[in-house]
């Protein structure tokens, strides 16, 4: 179940959730990942941030989207590696390791899922994550 989001949020998120959609994970492993994905979205979007859970097939899809500049398509794959940042993201970030994307990465693989970045339908970011479904107990 996804909380809502804290009074350190720069921006409104808007929730979209769809019901039964169930997924088997370590709760604080996955809560971390998406927090690394709504801390980058809240960092970089210019007025939006969204977060939709549903079903795709087998799949649970959880989409984190800005309204940002978004991610380069060379630099898509390279986000998730330990310790990159992007230019842009130095010049706005004040700290920050490069390590959240690269542990997000890792979570979602983790369990069984995938992760890739492309572009939102408001022109930024959008993160897909897909993680495989579990029936309700």
């Amino acid at each position: 179940m996804l909380k809502p989001r804290t009074a350190r949020d720069r921006l409104p998120t808007e929730i979209v959730l769809r019901e039964g959609v169930i997924v088997q994970a370590v709760g604080h492993q996955l809560g971390r990942a998406l927090a690394n994905l709504l801390d980058n979205a809240q960092r970089h979007a210019e007025h939006s941030v969204r977060v939709e859970v549903c079903r795709e097939g087998d799949n649970a899809l959880l989409a984190v989207s800005d309204d940002g500049a978004g991610i380069a398509e060379p630099d898509r794959e390279r986000i998730f590696e330990r310790f990159t940042r992007l230019d842009a993201a130095r010049s706005r970030d004040h700290g920050g390791t490069g390590l959240g994307l690269a542990i997000t990465n890792d979570v979602v693989h983790a369990h069984g899922g995938t992760i890739r970045v492309g572009r939102s339908a408001a022109g930024g970011a959008r993160f897909e994550l897909r993680l495989p479904l579990t029936e309700a107990e």
